[in-house]
């Protein structure tokens, strides 16, 4: 079994050195603090956290932990070197990486010593780019190269204080990044006791996740004591609302909208989200979170045209303009007001719509489009081919089924997904709108 040191012996560092430890590694905790190190040679925990007192006194018996302020015997008795130190939030909101990049200038010392291959775990929380830092850091320090003497992961925690033993052993994944196969399997080894799945994924994808969880997580929060704060003034009970928000495993608790694409609308959400929260503002409450939705909705659009008028074309082709795929509907439809941007600066719009233009002739929305979008008769074509053999850079808003040999074809054009289509496009005439 490869022998571990861990850097910083605070929340992380000390339940990951138990943990480790109780799987049956040997493990040399690192901390400038000689308080911690003290606490952990004498198998004691440097934290206050359900049954790790019990593991730590166990695996200090059996002889498979100690700590110490030396990182130049820690690293070198070691083949792993897991980074657990603080990354405080600065004044102006940065992250503070000074801990990190220190730890990784003493690693990248005691490496200027060893011949042998070492693997660098990046388990602190860390914004995207700094496993590649740390990388650099290590490199030049110790004039080795990376993924042949050394290499980084990093391997974001999940761990919630109070429980926090009890999910080191069941995450909701184990996650990897990594740029190299060899430490890949080395992290396999380390987590081989671990329940659930082991996931491998891109440097950046691995040093974000934990951001985008713990964000959502601020929004759960936020959004259920807004709703809480409307129910309270209305005398309705919130948590039995709340408990019926959550019975709905289809749309509220589920991956569905969950989806990187276009803006919302169509007939329901943007008039019941305007509702609620006007009935806020009547019973004089302050709701940020559900005001601030729109204005965002609204800057994804801005965004979208921006996209597009980067491009530097003129003819504009869109597939689709119901606000949602199978339905006639353009009450909010978003991507109007794409086309009503557009056409205001003078850029030319063609769009391919069969359920509108039928519509257009006796679908029961014909009324709404004569009269909120008398100029939709002049850009509606009634061919897919037409549209394309016209248009310099096509919007795939709706699906197009041959979407493949469409871009293929036409390597002459410029192709923008909003929905999605596929996950196996790399044609360098294709640009999904967020992804």
């Amino acid at each position: 079994m490869v022998k571990i040191s861990i850097f910083g012996l605070g929340y992380v560092g000390c339940v990951s050195l138990g943990c480790l430890a109780q799987n049956g590694f040997e493990v040399i905790g690192i901390d400038v603090n000689k308080v911690k190190v003290d606490l952990i040679n004498r198998g004691l925990p440097t934290i206050i956290e359900k049954d790790i007192d019990i593991i730590l006194k166990e695996q200090h018996k059996a002889g498979r932990i100690r700590a110490t302020t030396d990182y130049m015997e820690a690293v070198s008795n070691s083949e792993v070197s897991i980074i657990c130190v603080g990354t405080p939030s600065t004044e102006k909101g940065h992250l503070n990486l000074d801990y990190i990049f220190e730890t990784a200038k003493q690693i990248g010392e005691a490496l200027k010593q060893k011949k042998s291959y070492h693997t660098i775990v990046i388990r602190s929380t860390v914004l995207p780019g700094t496993n590649c830092q740390v990388g650099e850091i290590i490199a030049q320090i110790s004039n080795k190269i990376r993924n042949r003497d050394f290499s980084v992961v990093s391997n974001p925690e999940f761990l919630r204080e109070g429980s926090a033993v009890q999910d080191y052993y069941n995450p909701p994944y184990t996650l990897i990044g990594s740029d190299d196969n060899k430490a890949v399997d080395i992290m396999r080894e380390l987590y081989s006791k671990v329940n659930g799945e082991f996931f491998t994924v891109d440097i950046k994808t691995a040093e974000i996740i934990k951001y985008v969880n713990n964000s959502y997580h601020a929004l759960k929060v936020t959004f259920a004591n807004e709703i809480g704060r409307i129910c309270k003034t209305l005398n309705i009970d919130s948590f039995k609302v709340m408990q019926l928000f959550c019975l709905d495993t289809r749309l509220n608790i589920s991956p569905y909208y969950f989806k990187p694409g276009f803006a919302y609308g169509g007939s329901c959400l943007p008039k019941d989200l305007k509702a609620l929260s006007t009935l806020a503002k009547d019973c004089s409450l302050d709701t940020p979170l559900l005001d601030s939705i729109e204005d965002s909705n609204q800057n994804h659009i801005n965004y979208a045209i921006k996209t597009i008028k980067n491009k530097g074309k003129r003819k504009i082709g869109i597939f689709g303009i119901a606000f949602k795929e199978g339905t006639d509907d353009l009450r909010y439809s978003p991507i109007i007001k794409v086309i009503e941007d557009l056409i205001r600066q003078d850029l030319e719009v063609l769009v391919y719509d069969n359920f509108v233009s039928n519509a257009l002739q006796f679908g029961a929305n014909k009324e709404y489009i004569d009269k909120i979008l008398p100029y939709l008769q002049n850009i509606l074509v009634s061919t897919e081919d037409e549209l394309i053999e016209w248009a310099e850079l096509i919007i795939f808003n709706h699906k197009y089924p041959d979407y493949q040999n469409l871009i293929k074809i036409h390597t002459d054009k410029i192709f923008i997904d909003f929905i999605h289509i596929s996950e196996s496009i790399t044609d360098n005439n294709y640009e999904g709108l967020c992804w």
